[in-house]
């Protein structure tokens, strides 16, 4: 399974639409977590929300996320251990109010386990890449579990 995610804050129609394209091209089920876009997939499950235990359970069943540049999720891909496709919102194109997500990208995508697309129609290719190589994070966290399930919760949640 893949599962596609957007965050909770924001929608992100731009990733959700090309996902939706690429799903049917795919050997496996695609669930999206879709946050409040206006684009209504007809190629994946998909859910506005997930909570905390639910979005901690798919990706743990994923073969692969694909997602905004949202650090949240980079840190659970990370720690299970799950390659992760980044595409980056753009402020230009109205995904964000500013292009942090371009410069944390820019800045993530020579870690292990992470593939960055710059463009939504390279999504398809990097998929086919990732699923076939999977480049899966380092197995030993530079930072304890700890800290990460506490700075993933905050993020994620709000809380610790």
């Amino acid at each position: 399974m893949i599962l596609v995610t957007v965050g909770m804050q924001l929608g992100f129609d731009r990733l959700i639409r090309a996902m939706d394209d690429i799903a049917p091209t795919l050997d496996m089920p695609v669930i999206a977590q879709t946050g409040r876009g206006d684009y209504r997939p007809a190629s994946m499950e998909t859910h506005e929300s997930l909570d905390a235990g639910e979005f901690e359970a798919l990706v743990a069943e994923s073969k692969l996320i694909v997602s905004h540049a949202g650090i949240g999720t980079v840190l659970t891909a990370q720690r299970l251990r799950k390659p992760v496709i980044l595409l980056p919102r753009r402020a230009e194109l109205g995904e964000h109010r500013n292009d942090h997500q371009l410069a944390t990208a820019k800045q993530l995508s020579s870690r292990p386990g992470i593939l960055v697309v710059w463009e939504a129609g390279d999504l398809g290719a990097a998929i086919r890449e990732s699923l076939a190589n999977p480049d899966l994070p380092d197995g030993e966290p530079t930072a304890s579990t700890e800290l990460l399930n506490a700075v993933s919760s905050f993020i994620e949640r709000g809380q610790i």
